[in-house]
C-alpha cells in the first residue's frame, strides 16, 4: 500500500473509501493530491476485493478547487518538487488533470459522496464519477471562467452530459457558486439528503452494487458511459452483444442461473 499523504484509501468489506485530506485548505487541489488520487483509483481497479468505491472530503469540503498558493509560485517561479517518495511531480495539478478522468472511467464504479463546496476542479473530479450524493451543505461551482481559465479534467464533455447543455453552459459560463437549495444543483447529482445521512446514503448504495458480480458491474458501467455519446446505434447494440458474450460463460452469470433454477439467492464474490 502506497504512503499516501494528502489522501486516506480505507477499505470496508468490499467499498474502498478515497478521501481528500487537507481539511485545512478545504481540500484544495495540489499535483501531488492528483498523483495520489489517480494511484488510489488505480490500486482498487487492480484489487478484486473491491466492488464500489466512495470519495469524498475530509471536514467541511469536497474540494475547493486548486490550490491558488500553488498558481502563485507557479506563475512566480517557485515551485519545487515535492521532495517526499514516491511522489515526485510539482505541487502543481497538471493542466486539464487528463489522468483523473480516464482512471475513474476505466477504474471501479465511484461513488462521490459531495460534503461541501465542489468547486472547479473539485466539481469536475466528481462529474467523472458515476454516480453523485450531495449532503444539503454542498455548494458547487464551475469557477474556471472567473479565474480567467477554461474547464478542464473531462467537464467540457461531462458537465454537458450531466446537467444538460443549456444547465452546462450557464454554470460554466457564469461561474457562479450554486448551493443545494439551487435548481441547477439537483441536474448536477441523483439526490441531495440531509448532512448527517450524506455517507450511509453513499455506503448502503455502495455496498449494493458492490454486492453483485464485480465483472458484469464493471463491463456495465463502462458501457453505459461509452454508449451514452455513441451515435449509432448499431454500434451500441454490437457493444452490448460482445459485452454478453463474454459474460454468458463466467461464473457470476452460471452461479446465476443456478440459483434461479435451485431457487435461493445468488452467492457472488465468495
Amino acid at each position: 500500500m502506497p504512503d499516501f499523504e494528502q489522501i486516506l484509501y480505507r477499505q470496508d468489506g468490499r467499498v474502498v473509501t478515497i478521501t481528500l485530506n487537507r481539511p485545512e485548505r478545504l481540500n484544495a487541489w495540489t499535483g501531488q493530491m492528483e498523483t495520489e488520487f489517480i494511484t488510489a483509483v488505480n490500486l482498487a481497479a487492480s484489487d478484486d476485493s473491491v466492488g464500489c468505491l466512495v470519495v469524498t472530503g475530509a471536514g467541511r469540503g469536497f474540494c475547493a478547487g486548486a490550490d491558488i498558493m500553488g498558481w502563485s509560485e507557479q506563475q512566480n517561479g517557485a515551485a519545487r518538487p515535492v521532495d517526499r517518495a514516491p511522489w515526485t511531480n510539482t505541487n502543481i495539478a497538471k493542466e486539464a488533470s487528463p489522468g483523473v478522468p480516464a482512471a475513474l472511467f476505466d477504474g471501479k464504479p465511484a461513488i462521490a459522496a459531495i460534503n461541501g463546496p465542489a468547486v472547479g476542479v473539485g466539481l469536475t473530479m466528481a462529474l467523472s464519477c458515476d454516480i453523485r450524493i450531495a449532503s444539503d451543505r454542498a455548494r458547487f461551482s464551475a469557477r474556471f471562467v472567473r479565474v480567467g481559465l477554461s474547464p478542464e479534467c473531462g467537464s467540457t464533455r461531462n458537465l454537458a452530459e450531466v446537467a444538460g447543455i443549456e444547465a452546462a453552459l450557464e454554470l460554466a459560463l457564469t461561474g457562479r457558486i450554486i448551493d443545494a437549495t439551487d435548481p441547477l444543483a439537483a441536474r448536477l447529482v441523483s439526490r441531495i439528503v440531509p448532512h448527517e445521512e450524506l455517507l450511509p446514503a453513499a455506503y448502503e448504495l455502495a455496498r449494493e452494487i458492490a454486492s453483485g458480480p464485480m465483472e458484469s458491474a464493471w463491463i456495465t458501467k463502462k458501457l453505459v458511459r461509452r454508449n451514452s455519446l455513441e451515435q449509432d446505434i448499431r454500434t451500441v447494440t454490437d457493444l452490448e452483444r460482445l459485452a454478453i458474450e463474454q459474460l454468458r460463460n463466467k461464473a457470476a452469470h452460471r452461479e446465476a442461473v443456478a440459483a434461479f433454477r435451485e431457487k435461493r439467492l445468488p452467492s457472488f464474490n465468495a
